[in-house]
């Protein structure tokens, strides 16, 4: 089963961040997740746009932009979140 979360996170990793609107936000760089439970907590952001100036997301210590997993809802193509959940 942890073969199986590795293979769907890393899956991840590159994929577009787009808002339900379809704004763009960036691009997945890693994930971070709770070790004991595997629960995902969030997306780290590369490349971001200039759209998430305007909205106000948490940053890791190293000024990068973190997605909570609460605001994603679809991964496919791309990780689609709603931006209600963000702000």
């Amino acid at each position: 089963m942890q073969t199986t979360n590795k293979n769907v996170f890393s899956s991840l990793l590159g994929k577009m961040i787009v808002t339900k609107e379809g704004k763009r936000l960036g691009f997945v760089k890693d994930i971070l997740f709770e070790t004991k439970s595997g629960e995902l907590i969030n997306v780290i952001v590369k490349d971001a746009t200039p759209y998430t100036k305007n909205i106000n997301l948490e940053r890791t210590n190293n000024n990068e932009l973190l997605i909570p997993h609460s605001a994603i809802i679809a991964i496919g193509d791309f990780v689609i979140v709603s931006e209600e959940d963000l702000i």
